[in-house]
């Protein structure tokens, strides 16, 4: 399991990755994860800048094509004390994110797992791709940019909205 974190202080950006085996990230609360710093280069980047700015932005995901990515965007703080510590084995720290989740579509994501392009990327002569999912819910469809080329997005099997 893993996932990539996004954090940055003053001029400087950083994005980095942590895994662990599944399970490594917990909930802790409503809203509220954390997940073990391991022993690592000791640049101490991501928590270097999180002691500075605790804004940060994770990633999930997997690479099969078809399983959402979670976004999360939050504010983190860096735990030293035994108890979170204790929660986690072999952590060095423990970072804690109070967090607001998002859904991130996966359509322009390959799948790894077969080696199979995505079919969703925009390709020389192959026409627009096909809408994802979400286009064709009611509280979004009719919110779409007008330029957006699957306006109305409506799948077939329902006609056309109107």
């Amino acid at each position: 399991a893993f996932f990539f974190i996004g954090t940055s202080w003053g001029g400087y950006t950083d994005c980095n990755i942590r895994s662990g085996d599944p399970g490594f990230v917990k909930i802790v609360g409503p809203n509220v994860i954390e997940y073990p710093e391991y022993d690592g280069n000791s640049m101490y980047r991501t928590l270097g800048n999180i002691s500075r700015n605790p804004n940060v932005g994770l990633l999930f995901v997997r690479l099969d094509g078809r399983s959402r990515r979670i976004r999360i965007n939050g504010r983190a703080s860096i735990l030293d004390d035994a108890e979170a510590i204790g929660r986690h084995i072999g952590a060095k720290l423990v970072v804690r994110i109070a967090c607001e989740i998002y859904p991130n579509c996966p359509r322009y994501l390959p799948d790894m797992e077969h080696a199979t392009p995505s079919p969703n990327v925009p390709r020389e002569g192959e026409g627009t791709p096909p809408p994802p999912e979400w286009k064709y819910r009611d509280y979004i469809r009719d919110i779409l940019p007008g330029d957006d080329p699957h306006v109305p997005a409506v799948r077939p099997d329902q006609g056309r909205k109107g």
